[in-house]
């Protein structure tokens, strides 16, 4: 097999099979031109081996491979706009709050008994401060009383709002 008369040939013939393909992974007409110059590009120095066997069939996993890794690195995050925003959306669920209050109501929502900490301010002893009450940390009364707090923001009323 010689060099890059084969693949030349190869490129002429199936260029056209090949760039359609390569348009049907981005839709675009100038980012399959580009898949296909990459993936020739990636198959050159594999064709002595290749040129046996099914090298079409070689370059469309390579057309496929390189856009699907072109796709992760392609950032999909926020887009610039020309002007910033004066204020908030219309749904700020936190602006009408009066974070003083709401930190109120919510240590009146804790509860009650806390594990472990009886004897400290009772003159009960500890087993008796502690009888029924588990003496972990208080993890799972955290948990129990997070959801109870929620929905119970207090909503500040007055001038401003």
């Amino acid at each position: 097999m010689g060099g890059g008369g084969d693949f030349e040939t190869f490129v002429a013939a199936a260029g056209p099979r090949l760039l359609r393909v390569a348009w049907l992974l981005p839709g675009d007409a100038r980012l399959a031109e580009d898949l296909l110059r990459t993936a020739l590009a990636k198959v050159w120095p594999k064709w002595r081996r290749l040129a046996g066997e099914h090298p079409e069939a070689y370059v469309r996993k390579v057309l496929v491979t390189t856009h699907t890794s072109w796709w992760r690195r392609h950032w999909r995050g926020e887009v610039p706009h020309g002007e910033l925003p004066e204020r908030p959306g219309p749904f700020d669920a936190y602006e009408n709050v009066d974070p003083e209050q709401f930190l109120a109501v919510a240590v009146r929502a804790l509860p009650t008994r806390k594990p472990g900490t009886g004897s400290r301010w009772n003159s009960a002893s500890r087993p008796e401060a502690t009888r029924g009450v588990s003496t972990r940390r208080g993890g799972s009364s955290r948990r129990r009383a997070a959801p109870g707090s929620r929905g119970r923001l207090p909503v500040r009323q007055g001038p401003g709002v």
